[in-house]
């Protein structure tokens, strides 16, 4: 659990310091209304000018004094709150990377950023208040209720009244405002979703003309957001004018009390003006503390949500301490694996069993939603198998801990993602010490030298966020190189060549051949012509395996890998349709004969010229 004291321990200097240094500025504070009252009842009564000045250099001191108080205060406040917003935002960071794909598909991108972002920012912000304030206005307020009391007892009885109904309009409305700002949180939240969607889809929203619906949906969310925050907001709002009418008519009632009291001489003037002064004291610092308290309100909020992410559990747990590696010829094995996604109805793989053999390639084809990229994210465990095993060099990966697993594999996802940096930086991500020459092999595995040299700066050349200034065939072919840089004993390519023409494709695949002799290779992809040279190729429907074997073999015995390949015969060669090859034979027999029949007669009309000019 999330625990604020736990990361303030980290700087109990400062969260002891600021409170005691408001505390001092506070205890000064509550001189001031009885210097007045002295400057009133003997230096104006009495016209001692030598008085007045000595009390206002006193008062002069204990403004001063509590200037630096203040100011001490508020520096080792800041800082203990800063450095509490820091390691808060650090240690999520952290939990965050720990989550599984699982974790990261339930909670949501725009919700984690928010709760990184927006939320710590507001528990950062009640911190810092909460330093400042949380000693210095209870202190105050029962510290001008005291001091009042040492004025004048029936006077301060008005002190009594006052105080508990202030106390019951401020904490009344911070339990009511408490589940609100929780909703407007949620409201943020889906603006922010629908603000990182249009900007991240702008492209495909201008290409559909949606431009004007997705203004409309911001534009119902904003208002929604707007309404609810208006809402919370009035009702933080009746604070102050209820707490101003509450202390006001305490203070006409101290007035009244005290012109009596004057009037029989039981209290002096400058009394009645310190006990007014008291009760103005009292009025700030309610003020102060129901700010104070809509602050904390909205950083309750704000620390449930982010407790909620502490709270998250990673489903996939690293072994402690791993174990020792070992190299077996059967590189992966699915042991019957079936998996399961959180919440889903139905397995989306069912009963997986297959071996992987060190050096073969293993093709994984079959049609959209199948669980092709399901399979290959069990290997390095981004998902754990819900029944069976997931075997890599004759152990459960769940026996490596992660570095051991995943620096033997290398990952090239279906989206391309390179990050802002040089084409060098974001290759040396596989390998953070890899030297040029390794860089430029990887590259020319890839397939992506002409990348490399089109650009200015070659491997220098900068990339922007997201790879935004490079086409998806650079992209896709210089995160194959990021992958190849690291050597891995195991590549995934999910998809990575679709952006890739065949040409380039078939040379991507020899190379990989060619040159990555031990590596076990898994290509998932929806082209049978990139896998059919694979030397297994698994074929999925409905997350069952329906077939296991080579090209040839599955050709005559799978019926669904037989139908993927009839079926990209047919839209791109249609080499298979035999009625279609026959017309176009009999169209270029039919002008064979064509040209042999005009050859003939050429050759029978110029026999009969020459004949004619012999006759002649």
């Amino acid at each position: 659990m999330f625990k604020i004291t736990n990361y303030l321990k980290e700087y109990k200097k400062e969260s002891i310091i600021a409170p005691m240094f408001k505390m001092l500025e506070a205890s000064f504070e509550l001189f001031v209304p009885l210097v007045m009252a002295a400057i009133v009842d003997t230096g104006i009564r009495n016209q001692d000018k030598n008085y007045i000045i000595k009390m206002g250099v006193v008062l002069v001191l204990l403004g001063i004094i509590g200037l630096i108080c203040s100011v001490t205060a508020q520096y080792f406040a800041a800082k203990a709150a800063v450095g509490f917003g820091k390691s808060v935002r650090k240690d999520l960071f952290a939990h965050i990377n720990f989550f599984s794909y699982t974790e990261l598909d339930q909670a949501g991108t725009s919700t984690l950023i928010t709760r990184m972002t927006n939320d710590i920012n507001q528990l950062q912000s009640g911190v810092n208040m909460f330093l400042r304030l949380f000693l210095r206005s209870p202190f105050i307020v029962v510290g001008a209720m005291i001091m009042a009391f040492t004025v004048d007892v029936q006077a301060a009885l008005v002190f009594v009244v006052a105080i508990p109904l202030l106390s019951i309009v401020v904490f009344g409305i911070m339990l009511k405002s408490i589940p609100l700002y929780e909703r407007v949180q949620k409201a943020l939240d889906r603006v922010l979703l629908m603000t990182r969607e249009n900007l991240a889809g702008a492209r495909v929203i201008r290409a559909f003309c949606r431009q004007e619906d997705e203004k409309k949906n911001y534009y119902e969310g904003s208002d929604i957001l707007m309404k609810q925050q208006m809402f919370v907001g009035k009702i933080s709002a009746i604070m102050n004018p209820i707490t101003y009418i509450i202390v006001n008519v305490a203070i006409i009632a101290i007035i009244w009390i005290g012109g009596e009291q004057v009037d029989m001489g039981i209290l002096t003037q400058g009394e009645v003006i310190a006990l007014v002064n008291y009760m103005s004291q009292i009025l700030v610092e309610l003020i102060k503390l129901a700010n104070l308290i809509i602050i904390l309100t909205k950083a309750a909020a704000c620390y449930k949500r982010v407790d909620e992410v502490f709270n998250m559990s990673a489903s996939v747990m690293e072994h402690p301490t791993g174990v020792d590696l070992e190299y077996s010829e059967e590189k992966v094995e699915f042991r019957d694996v079936t998996f399961t996604y959180q919440g889903a109805k139905e397995p989306a793989l069912k009963n997986i069993s297959f071996t992987a053999k060190r050096g073969q390639t293993i093709g994984i084809i079959g049609g959209t939603g199948c669980g092709k990229t399901t399979l290959v994210n069990l290997i390095p465990r981004f998902y754990d198998a819900t029944e069976g095993e997931v075997v890599v060099d004759n152990v459960n990966v769940k026996e490596y801990s992660f570095h051991q697993l995943r620096d033997r594999i290398g990952v090239v996802p279906q989206k391309a993602v390179l990050f802002h940096g040089t084409i060098a930086e974001n290759l040396r991500w596989g390998k953070e010490d890899a030297t040029e020459e390794e860089l430029e092999r990887a590259v020319r595995i890839a397939q992506g030298n002409d990348v490399v040299t089109s650009k200015k700066n070659g491997m220098g050349e900068m990339i922007l966020q997201g790879g935004k200034n490079l086409s998806g065939g650079q992209r896709q072919r210089l995160t194959i190189a990021r992958a190849l840089v690291r050597e891995p004993e195991i590549l995934i390519l999910d998809d990575s060549a679709s952006a890739l023409d065949f040409a380039t494709d078939a040379k991507l695949r020899s190379a990989l051949k060619n040159e990555t002799k031990n590596m076990t290779v898994f290509i998932v992809s929806q082209r049978a012509a990139t896998i059919k040279q694979a030397d297994r190729i698994l074929v999925l429907e409905d997350g069952m395996m329906v077939g296991n074997g080579n090209h040839e073999e599955l050709m005559k015995s799978c019926k669904v890998y037989q139908e993927i390949v009839k079926s990209q015969d047919d839209g791109y060669s249609k080499k298979s349709n035999p009625g279609q090859k026959e017309e176009r034979t009999n169209r270029n027999n039919d002008k064979q004969e064509d040209g042999a029949n005009s050859k003939m007669k050429n050759h029978s009309e110029k026999t009969e010229n020459n004949g004619k000019r012999k006759g002649k």
